[in-house]
């Protein structure tokens, strides 16, 4: 896409040309005059600037939509080129949360860079809902879902199981009092928690603890939300983290108990305690979706395939159907 599509496409995205221009790495007024060329050449504003954040004019709506289009229209172009070229070259662009990004993704990045090294790879982080929109605007190939609307625009297949797991602080009083619920790192890589027979401890006996939480932004978070509810009792609130990993660290160092998705734990982390939660939502299924609007490239098709082959093989979830 041309660099003055881009331009307008950000100063709408961010409501205001000083945060456009930082996202895009250049001066704010290089930026306005860019911008101010682009509005004299079409012969009328794209923009209010007497609103703030900057809202579209009428004819700045219209632009920005044949914009998209044509976005879309180049990436397919892009995509169905590289198709010819038996995957010699071409993008695929995957937003995914922190947690999927650094734990999931890796080691299938690393088969498939291996298998189809000229594929180039961009990777978008941000929350679930976010990426949601990124996927239904196609300015992203895949995501992960975990919940799918019953109408829901999205081809998806199941890619990986998890479950979420409590880890709380060792020094903590109540795990003394749990003592016969509590899962240590050896038991989460054996796959213990997914067995039936797994003790799940009674959840109102954490009233008295303290919790990070993720903020809103994550399905995960609004998962966990349920746990409390059921429970019948209010979290006491510690810390919001905007990562999972940082929800770790911070359980690590003694400040609160938190919800890890087992496949976090590739390594032992010292200091924690973990127990199964009981709740149906703690198990999860993560589907890589794509949009079934756009034109899918034979390169994520192919990446899908050896993301859902390679999480088949994995040992300490149930076998994926």
């Amino acid at each position: 896409m041309k660099n003055e599509f881009k331009y307008i496409e950000m100063v709408y995205r961010m409501g205001s040309f000083s945060g456009a221009a930082r996202a895009l790495y250049m001066s704010q007024p290089a930026l306005s005059i860019a911008v101010q060329k682009i509005e004299s050449e079409i012969g009328m504003p794209l923009f209010d600037r007497s609103r703030k954040p900057l809202a579209l004019t009428d004819a700045g709506r219209i632009y920005i939509e044949k914009v998209r289009q044509m976005e879309q229209i180049e990436n397919e172009l892009q995509n169905r080129l590289s198709d010819l070229s038996s995957m010699n070259s071409g993008t695929i662009r995957i937003g995914a949360t922190g947690y999927i990004i650094s734990r999931i993704l890796p080691p299938v990045l690393l088969e498939f860079k291996r298998d189809y090294p000229g594929i180039r790879i961009e990777l978008t982080e941000t929350g679930s809902y976010e990426l949601r929109s990124l996927l239904t605007e196609q300015k992203i190939d895949i995501t992960f879902i975990s919940r799918l609307d019953k109408n829901s625009p999205f081809e998806h297949r199941l890619a990986f199981r998890d479950q979420m797991l409590l880890a709380v602080p060792s020094d903590d009083p109540v795990n003394e009092r749990l003592r016969e619920y509590a899962l240590d790192y050896g038991d989460i890589r054996e796959g213990r928690h997914w067995e039936d027979s797994c003790p799940v401890p009674p959840f109102g006996a954490f009233s008295d603890v303290s919790f990070i939480l993720l903020d809103q932004k994550y399905n995960l978070r609004h998962r966990t939300d349920l746990f409390f509810e059921q429970a019948g009792f209010l979290p006491r609130i510690q810390l919001e983290a905007a990562q999972i990993t940082t929800a770790c660290a911070l359980a690590q160092a003694g400040l609160g108990a938190s919800f890890l998705p087992d496949r976090l734990l590739t390594e032992a982390v010292r200091g924690l305690v973990y127990y199964k939660v009981g709740h149906p939502q703690a198990r999860r299924e993560m589907y890589a979706a794509t949009n079934a609007k756009s034109y899918k490239s034979l390169s994520t098709i192919r990446f899908i395939d050896k993301l859902v082959a390679f999480y088949a093989r994995d040992a300490t979830a149930p076998t994926q159907a």
